[in-house]
């Protein structure tokens, strides 16, 4: 069974769910093109009066020399050989109520999944935490699509910093400029940001409290794809720069993980410049390789700064010995077997000159995910989109143990203590009973399957 990507509605005793999303295509001006161009001197009044030559400079992001244009895709060329413009290109695409609140400041002692046994942060059954990290103090931006109106049903207040919460819209299929967009961060229509975060924090389940990589983390969502789920690369940029800033600024005293679960086909300058802004600033960028199988991994997570995430599966799913419950009421047995785990079909597969890092759980992973406004509701998801996460969670967990930490060594360590996962093939179940073969080469896996107490017990 091919999976490109997963939206299966979980079905248990009280919850019964079904439906789906679709994706609406972005909106152009004729002849008119968004281009993120990218300088080699700081921008100056002078500059920019000749580039309003070539079209209409919408945003100048000054910290990365950057700015974005809207001109006709007949102009890119000659901004590209301006003797002060270190790259240009079209602004690249990018893809990834009510106010109950949760009876909880955390889900430490929450239910386990199989995918954090998986990675060894908890065990079978209630208050099974297996490492003596939590996240405490450490801050997780989610880029993303934001959080739906129902977050509070999902996640205690006290993990969300709504205070820095934002959301930026825009970008060059649309007007060409970016712009930030009050409160809208929390009025998401697609639920892709609150998945995401619940792999991060843990969610309440209808009153029951599930587990999380780094439940004492402090999420800030960052709402920079729109309520389709897809959004451009200038925009990205712009969150970016936002959360490195908070970084430089008022929590210059807190480590800082960012997590992109997105992603689309080439590295955009600006973006770029935005990754490297915010690694110099001392943020850790954890991103999603893409779900594009063999045509190659998603950007930004092939660029070999980020820490990037392949998705991984488990053979304990839907045996047929097993129960509609296996997600959670089924032991991942320890110590980790790398033979009891297999690299999807649609985690993409790394290519020349696009750097792989370690794999996590990405197939069949519960979490709130709505399909109507303000109706509580949970899915099974699978993605990069969702290994991802479970690594953010992994580095938040070492800069607890080590504020200091730095994006070069945490990728060291999560690479040199991952599990490693051999090319081959694995049998696994579909939800109906039938089977499928999953096989990988050495380019799905990167270093291997990543574990939090190894991960931790290398974190000096």
């Amino acid at each position: 069974m091919k999976r490109a990507f997963i939206i299966a509605p979980l079905v248990v005793t009280l919850w019964a769910l079904s439906g789906g999303v679709s994706a609406a295509p972005q909106k152009t001006q004729p002849g008119l093109i968004g281009v993120n161009v990218l300088l080699k001197v700081d921008v100056k009044p002078a500059i920019l009066s000749e580039l309003a030559l070539y079209g209409k400079v919408r945003e100048v992001v000054y910290p990365l020399r950057a700015l974005t244009l809207q001109c006709r895709a007949d102009k890119l060329a000659l901004i590209q050989r301006l003797s002060y413009v270190a790259a240009a290109s079209p602004d690249a695409e990018r893809h990834g109520a009510p106010v109950d609140t949760v009876a909880a400041h955390h889900f430490v002692d929450g239910l386990s999944t199989w995918n954090l046994d998986a990675i060894n942060v908890t065990d079978f059954g209630f208050n099974n935490r297996q490492i003596a990290y939590d996240g405490t103090g450490v801050y997780v931006a989610v880029l993303d699509t934001g959080l739906v109106d129902s977050w509070r049903q999902y996640f205690p207040e006290e993990r969300i910093a709504e205070e820095y919460a934002r959301c930026f819209g825009g970008g060059g299929g649309e007007q060409g400029n970016v712009s930030e967009q009050p409160n809208k961060w929390e009025h998401d229509q697609n639920s892709h940001g609150t998945h995401v975060t619940s792999t991060i924090l843990g969610y309440s389940l209808g009153g029951t409290p599930v587990n999380g990589v780094a439940p004492m983390a402090t999420v800030i969502p960052v709402k920079v794809l729109n309520q389709n789920g897809s959004g451009w690369s200038s925009v990205i940029a712009r969150g970016i720069t936002y959360v490195a800033d908070l970084k430089a600024g008022p929590l210059a005293g807190s480590p800082m993980v960012i997590n992109m679960s997105l992603g689309g086909p080439a590295l955009d300058p600006m973006e770029q410049a935005a990754i490297d802004y915010a690694i110099a600033k001392g943020v850790i960028i954890v991103a999603s390789a893409g779900n594009l199988g063999t045509a190659g991994m998603g950007y930004p997570g092939a660029y070999p700064p980020v820490i990037s995430v392949a998705a991984s599966g488990w053979v304990g799913e839907w045996r047929p010995d097993g129960n509609p419950s296996w997600w959670w009421n089924l032991d991942v047995a320890e110590p980790t077997n790398p033979e009891r785990f297999y690299i999807t079909d649609f985690s993409s597969r790394e290519l020349p000159e696009q750097d792989l890092d370690v794999a996590a759980p990405g197939s069949w992973i519960v979490g709130p995910y709505q399909v109507n406004s303000g109706q509580t509701s949970y899915y099974f998801l699978g993605g990069t989109s969702m290994a991802s996460p479970h690594v953010a969670g992994i580095v938040a967990l070492m800069a607890q143990k080590r504020p200091t930490l730095t994006a070069d060594a945490a990728e060291i360590i999560l690479e040199d203590t991952a599990i490693y996962l051999a090319p081959g093939s694995r049998t696994i179940y579909n939800p109906d009973g039938t089977t499928s073969l999953m096989s990988w080469g050495a380019n799905a896996t990167g270093s291997g399957l990543a574990t939090a107490d190894a991960a931790l017990a290398a974190t000096p």
